[in-house]
């Protein structure tokens, strides 16, 4: 059993608190709308008036924030409750640059600070289910992976480059927010023939994306682009997507369309259409 303080108490922060009152933790909790900090004393939680009280004699503060902004925000009222030895565990989806100078200038300041964030909803959040990755100081990582390994089913430490868990949570992000367009767009595709959302899902039955992306994945990053399904053929069947669309919105079609006619118009038509990766392998 800890004694920690949760700051940013919305539907993650919540999840969070839950598990970590269901477990025994004495916590106090703080956010900037007062009542869904007050909802989770039914669990259990104290409520602080502010940062700084909610970080008093707590040997780690768990920060669920919006964003960079609101991350600097909160570290700079919670500072005169912080005790020394309070360890700060970041959950937030931070900006990589802007994480590294933050983590390089809180250890500057002697402020022990570890960004951590997640693959983790609401609802794995209360059952510690769910990915942490964890980037920064090792005897830092080493001192809170016990009580990470208790807030998730698997933890990731990715070194002590600061910002490298924060660059792996936004390609995370990419994956997950990209493939929700893609089928958004199977769906629109559906629609302009008349075919319902759950039946253009049937489409899992005949192949496993994960296992697409794992093998077509790999030939990209290594600049593999013999061709398998040329680029030029492929553009000719995003141009029937787009056309069996009509006028209704999409997600991301157009967007790989326009790509695909910058990548072809540089000569690669031939190429297997992963090849719209070739300038990201450019570093």
């Amino acid at each position: 059993m800890a004694t920690i303080a949760y700051l940013g108490t919305g539907l993650l922060g919540s999840g969070f608190v839950e598990a970590a009152l269901g477990r025994g933790d004495t916590v106090t909790v703080w956010n900037r709308t007062a009542e869904k900090a007050a909802a989770l004393t039914t669990f259990g939680a104290r409520v602080a008036s502010t940062p700084a009280e909610a970080v008093q004699g707590a040997e780690r503060v768990h920060l669920v924030l919006k964003d960079d902004a609101v991350v600097e925000e909160v570290l700079a009222a919670l500072r005169p409750g912080l005790a020394p030895e309070t360890i700060i565990v970041d959950h937030s989806t931070t900006q990589p640059v802007l994480t590294a100078e933050r983590a390089a200038r809180l250890a500057g300041e002697g402020v022990k600070y570890l960004h951590c964030p997640v693959f983790i909803g609401p609802a794995a959040a209360r059952q510690g289910q769910g990915i942490i990755m964890v980037s920064g100081p090792q005897a830092l990582f080493d001192a809170v992976r016990p009580a990470l390994e208790q807030q998730a089913q698997r933890v990731v430490y990715w070194g002590e480059r600061p910002d490298l868990a924060a660059v792996y949570k936004l390609m995370g992000n990419a994956l997950i927010i990209g493939l929700g367009a893609l089928v958004s767009d199977v769906f629109t595709i559906g629609a302009g023939c008349d075919v319902a959302p759950p039946d253009a899902l049937e489409l899992l039955q005949f192949f496993n994306p994960g296992s697409m992306l794992q093998n077509r994945g790999k030939k990209m990053s290594q600049g593999d682009f013999a061709p398998s399904f040329e680029l030029v053929m492929a553009r000719k069947d995003v141009r029937l997507m787009l056309e069996t669309a009509g006028s209704r919105p999409l997600a991301a079609l157009p967007s790989i369309a326009a790509r695909m006619d910058e990548v072809i118009a540089q000569g690669h038509g031939a190429e297997d259409y992963g090849v719209i990766a070739r300038d990201a392998l450019h570093r």
